[in-house]
């Protein structure tokens, strides 16, 4: 850990920097500013594609050198950007003036006007933000949950006959097999994957309040709506919100905060489970030589994994809470509320994937304990009681459940010969008998 991450305030680029540095791609300062010039190059571009009068003499084999800008960007240019905004105080107009800086050195003075040409700063941060959040959530988000997901599947399958005695309010109950219950989660996980793959990016571009004024006065000809949906659909690949004020609602955004924390959610209950059946003693847990799990109790091998897990996901989730609830609202027209709360879509982002991470790495460390498994679904003959009174239901005995009932909910210890003798003792076929005989906690696991 370098000195800068040991004076950080947030453990995200701190003690965890080393697992959320790739989303600095996205969402820091620097990326904000390298993708709102992004947005400024390409409207250009697109603009001189429209074939505007003063732009009759563009060359375009200048759009490489142009896009060379945010291809191309530094932080040494970030902080050109960073000391003009000192003194515009106005973080997209200090763009501007880069870009118009940067249009004097290509010899492209006599069309630098046309940059941020009829544009609100809104138009630039309603793009430059939701273009972050899809290349995010693409290139580092669904890497990481498709990893976690395959890393259940191949525990599922590892797993899938492995009987296991269930705990339904906390007491045993009808035994299942582990690799369906890590199932589950699969499923639900994989549901909410599909859900969050179909939700649109939303982006706005219209002008001051959204109706394209400025643009239809210069230009009346021009059908600046199509612009607009031809820019950001097919340019941009992002959804094309119209009509808006002159901000974005944030509806797509506020859903896709609320799936990514029903995800979250998810996770948390399967690292709940995971540290419940690690202190049932189901899982033991890898030892990495050297290392201490507890500064007092050397026996111990805490699950710690998972406890992380859990606390960062709880972070993630208050915070896509507040994004989602916040957001889609906005005096009027416009307000700038929404300005500094967008700042912090990556905060959530990044306790989010050092969750994902932690969870993982707990993965990777259980090892099945089947002997005590074993103990515990030998020591539980009690909840075949189901299976019996179910069976004696099929065949018509009179009063099955209180018949069971009667057995098992006294002090006797229920186990495999009470129940042979219990099943004995009932009116029924010999060859009913031997069938109920077979039934055990081992086999009693559906399908």
């Amino acid at each position: 850990m370098n000195f800068h991450a040991l004076k950080a305030i947030s453990p995200i680029d701190g003690r965890y920097a080393h697992t959320t540095e790739s989303l600095r791609n996205y969402f820091s300062e620097e990326a904000l500013i390298r993708y709102r010039i992004l947005i400024e190059i390409e409207y250009f571009i697109a603009l001189t594609e429209l074939g505007l009068p003063q732009l009759e003499n563009y060359d375009a084999q200048l759009n490489s050198k142009l896009r060379a800008l945010y291809e191309n960007f530094t932080s040494q240019d970030a902080m050109k950007i960073k000391e003009i905004e000192s003194i515009t105080n106005h973080d997209v107009k200090a763009v501007e003036y880069f870009i118009k800086d940067a249009f004097d050195n290509l010899q492209l003075t006599d069309f630098k006007e046309f940059i941020h040409f009829g544009l609100t700063s809104q138009d630039i941060n309603n793009t430059a933000v939701p273009l972050s959040v899809k290349e995010a959530i693409e290139t580092d988000y669904l890497p990481l949950i498709e990893k976690l997901i395959n890393k259940l599947k191949t525990l599922a399958e590892e797993w899938n006959t492995v009987s296991m005695l269930a705990r339904t309010h906390g007491q045993p109950a009808s035994p299942t097999r582990l690799g369906k219950e890590i199932d589950v989660f699969i499923v639900r996980l994989e549901e909410q994957m599909d859900y969050l793959k179909q939700i649109k990016h939303g982006a706005k571009f219209g002008g001051a309040t959204g109706n394209f004024n400025a643009h239809h006065l210069a230009y009346p000809e021009v059908d600046w709506k199509n612009f607009g949906k031809n820019f950001v659909e097919n340019t941009l690949g992002l959804y094309h919100s119209f009509p808006t004020t002159q901000i974005e609602h944030y509806d797509h955004l506020a859903a896709l905060f609320d799936c990514l924390k029903r995800i979250n959610t998810i996770v948390i209950d399967l690292d709940r489970d995971m540290w419940t059946y690690i202190s049932m003693d189901y899982f033991k847990q890898k030892i990495k030589e050297g290392e201490v799990r507890s500064s007092a109790m050397p026996h111990k091998v805490n699950p710690i994994d998972f406890e992380n897990s859990e606390g960062n996901l709880g972070i993630a989730n208050a915070i896509f809470e507040h994004l989602a609830a916040k957001l889609p609202i906005s005096r009027l027209q416009r307000d700038l509320t929404d300005s500094t709360v967008l700042r912090n879509i990556g905060v959530p982002l990044a306790h989010t994937k050092i969750a994902f991470t932690a969870t993982l790495k707990g993965l990777n460390k259980l090892l099945l304990n089947q002997e005590k498994i074993n103990s515990d679904l030998e020591a539980n003959w009690a909840v075949i009681a189901e299976a019996i009174q179910t069976i004696l239901r099929r065949e018509g005995y009179p009063n099955p459940y209180e018949t069971l009932k009667g057995l098992t909910r006294t002090n006797q210890k229920i186990n495999q010969q009470v129940l042979a003798e219990f099943i004995d003792t009932l009116e029924i076929s010999e060859e009913l008998k031997l069938d109920l005989k077979k039934i055990s906690p081992h086999n009693y696991t559906g399908i």
